[in-house]
């Protein structure tokens, strides 16, 4: 519909400049039959020209730049809807609520789908000793949360996830997430901050986070699973099979507990 307009307009200037022309062809044979009186008529009609070239050309410029500026907005607008495509897998693999106590571990990149796995040692000799626990490095990256996707969920035999919803499994993931990092902070919170009962906890956690098996991971505790959304009911068993499955977890027996290992897939 555009190039039509142009088309009209660019004949419309066309046929201006023909009926001017023409009347530029009356004036001249005007001109040798009155040369005396038409020399001011002719200047006027010199300087209207001039001043129609420069218009014409300064629509060339235009049409020019319009034209090379094309390609350049195609490729704008199949970029913005790639992303656009993008965002909404990621949209779709994003639970519908996300537990408050993770609104401050959400505001960083390395604290969302793609976090990295802290690779920190802690020991055990502050808290058993009463001296203050080192404090926890700046750049120590919070509890991962990968979430799992449409094509994953669709994977996993139909006999273990049984009705399980991807928004179901992935704020379970969330819920882990909350776990292990209030485990990761009892683990380097100072040893006078803590209460009795937070501090038989973190004694017990730091034994735990020394293990092999878990040394340098974020983890918790089954005993720690208190939903809101992961609970240990079936369908929590349930999600707790195929995260392990899809290598979310892992999981070790520690002493008398069941330890869930958070991993990077």
């Amino acid at each position: 519909m555009e190039a039509r307009e142009a088309g009209a307009s660019l004949e419309g200037l066309i046929s201006s400049f023909n009926t001017r022309i023409a009347e530029l062809q009356q004036l001249v044979i005007a001109r040798n039959m009155y040369p005396s009186s038409s020399i001011s008529d002719l200047s006027a009609i010199d300087a209207a020209l001039t001043g129609m070239e420069l218009q014409v050309q300064n629509i060339k410029n235009r049409l020019r730049d319009e034209a090379q500026a094309i390609p350049k907005a195609k490729k704008l607008i199949e970029a913005a809807l790639k992303q656009q495509k993008k965002l909404e897998r990621i949209s779709a693999c994003v639970p519908t609520s996300m537990p408050q106590k993770l609104a401050n571990v959400t505001q960083n990149a390395n604290k969302c789908v793609l976090g990295e796995v802290y690779k920190e040692d802690i020991g055990l000799d502050s808290l058993k000793t009463g001296e203050p626990a080192p404090k926890e490095k700046k750049g120590r990256a919070s509890a991962p949360m990968w979430y799992v996707t449409v094509e994953e969920l669709n994977s996993v035999p139909s006999y273990m996830k049984q009705r399980i919803t991807l928004d179901k499994v992935n704020a379970a993931i969330s819920d882990m997430a909350t776990y292990a990092e209030a485990n990761a902070q009892l683990i380097t919170a100072p040893r006078n901050k803590l209460t009795e009962k937070k501090l038989d906890k973190a004694l017990e956690v730091r034994e735990i986070a020394v293990t092999d098996e878990v040394k340098g991971k974020h983890f918790f505790l089954e005993t720690d699973i208190r939903g809101p959304s992961l609970k240990l009911d079936n369908t929590g068993r349930a999600i707790l099979t195929v995260l392990r499955h899809l290598g979310r977890t892992s999981e070790a027996r520690i002493g008398h507990h069941r330890v869930i290992i958070l991993l990077r897939p």
